[in-house]
């Protein structure tokens, strides 16, 4: 029996998908639930296992190319256990591309086997026999020739242009975005086009919180399995602001303000696709240590393209911590359709004026972009001053006082 593989519903706002790469090829076996091919959409990176056992017999859409919800991109045989010469009579190696229809005629049964086994396409093989027939030495001189390897857009969106350059020359490398990369740039685009972003700074002493964590990190780490970081005590500063000023947990939809009676904050996380911002769905609700091990969970599945398009949609409120990178000073743009975004920066050990000494403290630059349409700057200043404030004093902060 023959079972169609097809891409499954995509979620509304994503109406195109990218096939990364197959992990199988025609002929392979395949076994119940294995992954078949990763589908990219503007948002997650989805895997399409296989719905049952069988043989890959026919692959429609190939690497690289465009679907949408329901296109059918493969077929498995599910009567066949075991990469047969029959297998090839309907194999596809690549798209709309048929073993037995190649111009250079009909195969001998050895060297279809040989094609097959090698995963190779007639087409780019040269046939030496009568009326350009291929022929097994053709197949084997084909093998032999050194192959140039395949170079993947997600392969080498962070690499170096080569490992070897001749001095003088000035080579340069032609890469297709990947679907979110394209996805991201035409957001920020959107961003900076549809909303008056202003942004403000502040800092704040990070001591007091660094001095918690060297208390109870042993303590914290035994008790829950989870390191405790900054971003939970940013989370938890970010959310009494917002409580505080309401307008900047708010959205624009037309004509209208919406106030968002919840806390949903979108965690900026880097990963080798590019930035994505899953959220912490209700983090008023949420311990430091919930906060800690979600956002260690994020950043494993981001890495892994593993998170889901659920975990990526919403949000009333994000933070983005440029820090980890180094940052010192950055005004980072809106995550639309919300209407504010906290920058997070590298702590610095510098001199500052404390109860009329001059002291050394770690102090780190804080920077709030936000959507001058809806929110004034004195909301704007006054929510970053009680995160700054609430960073300062985290008892306070976590006493609710």
């Amino acid at each position: 029996m023959l079972v169609e593989i097809r891409i499954p519903v995509l979620s509304e706002s994503v109406s195109e998908a990218t096939l990364l790469n197959w992990h199988k090829k025609v002929g392979d076996s395949v076994a119940r639930d294995d992954n078949l091919i990763d589908v990219e959409t503007d948002k997650v990176v989805l895997e399409l296992p296989a719905p049952q056992a069988g043989v890959l017999a026919k692959i429609i859409k190939g690497d690289g190319q465009s679907v949408t919800s329901g296109e059918l991109i493969a077929v498995i045989d599910t009567e066949t256990r075991g990469a047969t010469t029959e297998t090839a009579s309907i194999a596809i190696s690549a798209p709309e591309k048929n073993i037995a229809a190649e111009p250079e005629g009909a195969l001998s049964p050895a060297v279809r086997k040989m094609v097959v086994e090698h995963h190779l396409d007639p087409a780019e093989i040269k046939g030496s026999g009568l009326n350009g027939r291929i022929t097994k030495e053709d197949v084997l001189a084909h093998l032999e020739r050194p192959a140039s390897p395949a170079i993947s857009p997600a392969a080498t969106m962070n690499a170096p242009l080569a490992q070897s350059i001749q001095a003088g020359s000035r080579p340069e490398q032609r890469v297709p975005m990947t679907r979110l990369r394209a996805r991201i740039a035409e957001r920020l685009v959107k961003a900076q086009q549809t909303a008056a972003i202003l942004t403000t700074f502040n800092e704040a002493n990070m001591q007091p919180v660094m001095d918690i964590r060297t208390r109870y990190k042993d303590k914290f780490e035994k008790e829950y399995g989870v390191k405790l970081g900054f971003m939970s005590f940013f989370v938890k500063a970010a959310v009494a602001a917002l409580k505080k000023y309401p307008v900047v947990n708010a959205s624009i939809d037309g004509g209208d303000i919406i106030y968002h009676g919840y806390y949903d904050i979108g965690i900026a996380v880097s990963s080798p696709r590019g930035l994505v911002v899953p959220i912490l769905r209700d983090a008023d609700q949420l311990s430091l240590a919930e906060i800690e091990k979600k956002i260690v969970d994020f950043g494993a599945r981001a890495k892994d393209g593993k998170l889901t398009i659920e975990e990526l949609t919403g949000g009333t409120f994000s933070i983005s911590n440029g820090g980890v990178f180094g940052s010192m000073m950055s005004t980072p743009i809106l995550n639309p359709p919300q209407s504010a975004i906290l920058g997070m920066h590298k702590s610095i050990e510098r001199p500052i004026a404390e109860n009329g000494q001059v002291v050394i403290r770690p102090m780190m630059y804080l920077a709030l972009s936000y959507d001058h349409r809806i929110i004034d700057g004195r909301d704007a200043v006054l929510s970053l001053v009680a995160m700054k404030e609430a960073l300062e004093d985290p008892a306070r902060m976590l006493l609710q006082i």
